[in-house]
């Protein structure tokens, strides 16, 4: 006997803006200093809220293959409603 399995879809949990707020901060926390997973949750977040609020050339620059520059990246956070903040970690 088998398992069956169904794709995961991060987009399709992130339904309240506690949720939205939570995964990215974790994406924030687990990147691994290259962007990748910024970018990532960034594109699902986008996906959670229908890309509306992202012109095409937001969506490009949050492609695997781009290298978003950090302005591009900050637009983009910024058009997703969504805040930056720092916490020291080491007092």
């Amino acid at each position: 006997m088998s398992e069956a399995f169904t794709p995961w879809n991060s987009a399709d949990y992130l339904e309240t803006d506690e949720d939205i707020a939570a995964y990215f901060d974790a994406c924030l926390e687990d990147d691994p200093g290259d962007g990748s997973l910024i970018r990532l949750g960034l594109q699902n977040i986008a996906r959670a809220q229908g890309l509306s609020h992202l012109n095409e050339e937001q969506v490009n620059a949050l492609s695997a293959s781009e290298n978003a520059s950090f302005a591009a990246v900050l637009r983009i956070i910024n058009s997703l409603g969504l805040r930056l903040h720092t916490e020291v970690l080491h007092p």
